[in-house]
């Protein structure tokens, strides 16, 4: 099924795990009474926001959320269904995992409507499922797998944010550059990026459990504090990586302070041993009579080994007073 007139897929439930395709022809004879219905829309395809807000029989409210241009992972209860806005973690080739993808669901008894702008891996695994017979049998169930498989994609993705971090922390240890400044930088704003959206998720999934819906049972909310834990769990992991690479950029930023001190004192101590050196030198360059040596042969030979004793004696001097 193609999306290129706004419908994504739309599966009749047959409460046994599996579901059947469905078209348009067929979402518009749809009536309750066959079964359960999911339809999943594109919207920012014309005929699917048209038929969202001239036939899907939703309230004006309703179709607003769903079609809202900027949303945060939010849920809504309204008189016979619920409103649920979730995120997921964007695994499209060439994107970026913390350019979180969205999806708005509208749920009740006895429909599902999804709505996205982009493809999420999460519902393409709910559309295999559902061919496999291994899908969600209704309304609880869905929201329940969703929610389960937008979390489950999130797991890998922290702990790539974790090995980063490691990785990091061990170059810090081995090597001072100014490019691990870029890194630490980088890396940080992702995980700030993918917390935003995560943190307000969890909030969603606890609210979710106290929803007093009628097809929402005792062992779907079990669940759904389950994902709940897990989305805490990660938010703590995102906590914790975001406050090692404080540390990680504190350390950095020493070492990097360290290795200039060093460096300037190194100069400075180079500075200091030639300035009377030069200052000798300069005195036997001025351009006026009465130089001594100026007439005799062995006299360049005798300021070079004056000038390297001098120097000798001044880093002497230096290491007796313990500057070097």
């Amino acid at each position: 099924m193609t999306d290129g007139d706004g419908l994504v897929r739309a599966y009749l439930l047959n409460g046994a795990g599996g579901g059947r395709p469905l078209d348009w022809p067929a979402v518009r004879r749809w009536a309750p009474d066959e079964g359960f219905l999911w339809v999943h829309l594109d919207r920012a395809v014309e005929p699917a926001r048209r038929w969202l807000e001239a036939e899907s029989g939703l309230s004006r409210l309703a179709c607003e959320a769903l079609l809202a241009e900027d949303t945060r992972p939010r849920s809504a209860e309204f008189e016979d269904g619920l409103i649920v806005i979730l995120r997921g973690v964007n695994l499209n080739p060439g994107a970026d995992p913390e350019d979180m993808v969205s999806i708005r669901l509208w749920i009740d008894r006895q429909r599902v409507i999804s709505v996205r702008l982009r493809q999420l891996m999460a519902v393409s695994d709910l559309c295999a499922g559902l061919d496999a017979a291994k899908g969600p049998r209704g309304p609880a169930d869905f929201l329940v797998d969703l929610a389960a498989r937008l979390v489950e994609r999130m797991g890998p993705v922290i702990d790539d944010f974790e090995d980063e971090a490691d990785a990091v922390e061990n170059a810090v240890l081995t090597s001072v550059g100014y490019e691990l400044r870029g890194r630490l930088a980088d890396l940080r704003r992702r995980v700030i990026a993918l917390r935003r959206y995560i943190a307000p998720q969890r909030d969603v999934m606890a609210r979710l459990v106290a929803e007093r819906v009628p097809w929402l049972d005792d062992l779907h909310r079990m669940r759904l504090r389950e994902t709940a834990d897990r989305i805490t769990r990660y938010v703590e992991d995102l906590d914790a990586v975001r406050d090692r690479a404080a540390v990680t950029q504190d350390e950095l930023s020493s070492r990097l302070g360290e290795q200039m001190n060093r460096n300037m004192y190194v100069l400075a101590i180079v500075a200091g041993v030639f300035l009377p050196l030069g200052l000798l030198t300069g005195l036997l360059g001025i351009n006026v009579g009465g130089i001594p040596g100026a007439d005799t042969s062995w006299a360049f030979a005798a300021v070079a080994i004056g000038i390297g004793v001098l120097g000798a004696i001044e880093l002497w001097a230096l290491k007796r007073f313990g500057w070097i």
